[in-house]
């Protein structure tokens, strides 16, 4: 049929078919990514060997890409909330510390901002912490709010963490003064390392 039509007909014939074949290949790859609101994928560097080990998060909460993760030994939080796309609109990152270092088999959970004028919000404007506080990541006001915990003691955890690196287990607060085997049992449910 094309052969029988004059060059320029041909042409625009030709022109209109790969037209055609482009929008289609087009929308299929826009309907495959999502919509353009999403963020774009974080490229994942790779781990160089002089970095040190490499650490495993799993990072949960009001962000776009929740999942496991591999950082490098010196990352921090901002580092793991960028890497799963970045917060949510409906995401409290005033309740988090970005700065603090990511330890290896943490969970980075990006809290929710409490409606406007909820029971749950307290006079500074803060919420109760949902799920335990974990260690490695905690700012000096989520460790204030564990039981038996005060800001003194919990400026020493700081310290500590930040001297001696990640907490592996909730028994290695015995070597902070003012925590003793007692208040490990009684922070056996409201803090994680």
């Amino acid at each position: 049929m094309l052969d029988t039509l004059p060059p320029t007909r041909r042409r625009l014939v030709a022109g209109a078919v790969l037209l055609a074949v482009v929008l289609v290949l087009g929308a299929r790859h826009v309907l495959s990514a999502g919509t353009a609101s999403q963020a774009a994928p974080v490229p994942v560097a790779p781990i160089r060997a002089d970095a040190g080990p490499a650490l495993v998060v799993h990072v949960v909460g009001a962000v776009d890409r929740p999942g496991l993760y591999r950082f490098a030994a010196r990352s921090r939080v901002a580092d793991a909330v960028a890497r799963a796309g970045g917060a949510t609109r409906h995401a409290d990152l005033t309740l988090i510390n970005l700065a603090a270092p990511l330890a290896d088999g943490t969970q980075v959970v990006v809290p929710v901002k409490a409606p406007a004028g909820s029971a749950d919000a307290t006079a500074s404007g803060a919420t109760a912490p949902a799920g335990p506080v974990h260690l490695n990541v905690a700012t000096l006001e989520q460790l204030d709010s564990l039981p038996g915990v005060g800001p003194v003691t919990a400026q020493k955890i700081l310290d500590y963490r930040q001297k001696q690196g990640a907490f592996s287990s909730l028994e290695e607060l015995d070597a902070i003064p003012g925590i003793g085997p007692a208040r490990i049992e009684q922070l056996r449910d409201a803090a994680a390392p």
